[in-house]
């Protein structure tokens, strides 16, 4: 037979392990953890879907290029979902062995979200890219700052990394950013280069930059433009 609590109180020892005061203290006490535990975790699953919320504005903040039919402009959704694909169908012609794949993917489906508050930005207006980085700073800063500190922090260094572009995956996910654009205005038979008067050293001076993450996708962005040129899309 099981022993009964004495009922006592000993010096330096407490009430014994038995004690009924002992075990509503602790009851009390783990209710009072798991009350707290789920508390959190309702407030952190508020968090990501006040923010999953707000993502939902990316569908309407409108691009520059128009879809390959021309029937509409591209909007921001739509970019980061169409060169989120491109970074997995074209990873064998990056620039880099060793390139984590999962956070180029992650880079470019966020890179665009500072949008929702600073818009978007024609890459070939210079008086908008005068104080771009500073709008889309204080946009990243409000809309990450939605989410749990740990994703926030996570999200917001992914996003400047992206723009920094010092990483071997922020090199290739900016090749991919870069070159969208530029298929989707070739396909549309240069109708959004038209309409800004868009010249060929107007587009190799301002993408450059991406044969650093893969010269193969570099190659074929020139043949491109050079065949926009010949066809008149793009002014020489």
């Amino acid at each position: 037979m099981a022993k009964k609590c004495c009922g006592k109180y000993k010096k330096g020892k407490g009430y014994c392990n038995k004690c009924p005061k002992i075990k509503r203290k602790y009851k009390n006490k783990n209710k009072h953890y798991k009350e707290q535990k789920n508390k959190k975790h309702i407030n952190r699953l508020e968090k990501q879907m006040a923010f999953i919320i707000e993502i939902d504005k990316l569908k309407t903040i409108q691009r520059q290029s128009y879809i390959i039919d021309g029937s509409k402009k591209e909007n921001d959704a739509e970019h980061s979902w169409h060169i989120a694909v491109m970074a997995l169908i074209l990873s064998e012609h990056k620039a880099f062995k060793k390139v984590d794949m999962l956070k180029v993917v992650k880079m470019l489906l966020i890179h665009d979200i500072v949008e929702i508050d600073a818009g978007d930005t024609y890459i070939y207006d210079e008086k908008g890219n005068a104080d771009k980085r500073e709008r889309e700073e204080a946009a990243a800063k409000r809309l990450f700052g939605l989410l749990p500190k740990d994703q926030k922090k996570e999200y917001y260094n992914l996003w400047l990394e992206f723009e920094d572009q010092h990483s071997k995956e922020a090199k290739y996910a900016n090749v991919l950013d870069r070159l969208q654009p530029i298929l989707l205005n070739y396909e549309a038979g240069g109708q959004s280069w038209i309409e800004h008067g868009v010249s060929k050293d107007m587009i190799m001076n301002k993408n450059v930059a991406t044969q650093e993450g893969s010269k193969k996708i570099w190659q074929h962005f020139e043949t491109i433009i050079n065949d926009a040129v010949k066809k008149g899309y793009v002014k020489e």
